[in-house]
């Protein structure tokens, strides 16, 4: 019996690993197939499949004073982490490549931890802490809790589109007279633009979609679109939820799709 050759064998392998990856993916995404045409029926619960079309439920969410002053909430709490996110990380991340100091590696570690840790033990402490402060329910409150979530991200992002830029064009600028403010603002940073624009679409995503710790500091007059909707997920079980979590799968492909873009526009613009 002959043997398979090791191209043949590696051919095999690669046909079962994308298989399985695409069983996984059609299994992570199937919901999204029941959630659409919900979002788009007319009857008054949650009907699938629907045996009516409408937009009903769409108009339902923009003329309802709770769900549109949640989603300007939201887009304010996000517009604001990502910009303080991603100065705060990306300087975080400049110091740990470049810098050479004692500690490094256990501050690195510290500034991730937020991701390590489990989320609802992030929320309880942030909650415990905000009640000294008072700074539940409030707008400061949540843009400073989502800007500790988010920054991590934006480090590891950062980190890696800071360890691709050349060194020595930081040393050649220093050189020629420029400190170390002008080199970052017009040299490194500029080169590692892609990495800020990603960093900070996801920066947005995280505070957008995060809803655990707004469980925790939220009040009546100030929550986020993810607390309304786990709200009316458990009070009031209408498609106006489906449309509401259509629009943001939506938006999530859409920022994920831009992440995609920005980087592969800057790569062809650099071949």
């Amino acid at each position: 019996m002959a043997e398979k050759n090791p191209g043949e064998k590696s051919s095999i392998k690669s046909i079962i690993f994308y298989t399985y990856c695409g069983l996984v993916l059609v299994f992570m995404i199937m919901p999204n197939f029941v959630v659409f045409p919900i979002s788009f029926s007319k009857a008054t619960y949650l009907e699938f499949p629907p045996k009516e079309w409408s937009m009903r439920w769409y108009y339902d969410y923009f003329s309802r004073e709770e769900w549109v002053d949640a989603t300007v909430r939201s887009f304010e709490v996000g517009i604001f982490v990502t910009i303080i996110a991603v100065v705060l990380g990306s300087l975080a991340a400049y110091g740990l490549v470049r810098g050479r100091f004692p500690g490094k590696n256990l501050i690195n570690s510290l500034i991730i931890s937020p991701m390590v840790a489990p989320i609802l033990v992030t929320a309880v402490a942030i909650f415990i802490l905000f009640t000294k402060f008072r700074l539940n329910g409030t707008l400061t409150g949540f843009i400073i809790a989502h800007t500790i979530v988010a920054t991590p991200f934006v480090v590891i992002v950062m980190t890696a589109s800071l360890r691709g830029v050349d060194i020595a064009l930081e040393q050649a600028a220093m050189n020629l007279g420029a400190n170390r403010f002008t080199t970052l603002r017009r040299v490194v940073f500029p080169m590692a633009l892609p990495g800020m624009i990603s960093s900070g679409l996801f920066a947005f995503l995280i505070s957008f979609d995060e809803l655990i710790i707004a469980i925790f500091i939220s009040s009546p007059r100030m929550s986020t679109l993810p607390k309304i909707l786990w709200e009316g997920i458990r009070t009031e079980i209408n498609p106006t939820i489906a449309s509401v979590s259509t629009l943001l799968i939506v938006m999530s492909a859409i920022i994920l799709v831009s992440v995609g873009l920005v980087r592969r526009y800057f790569e062809t613009r650099n071949q």
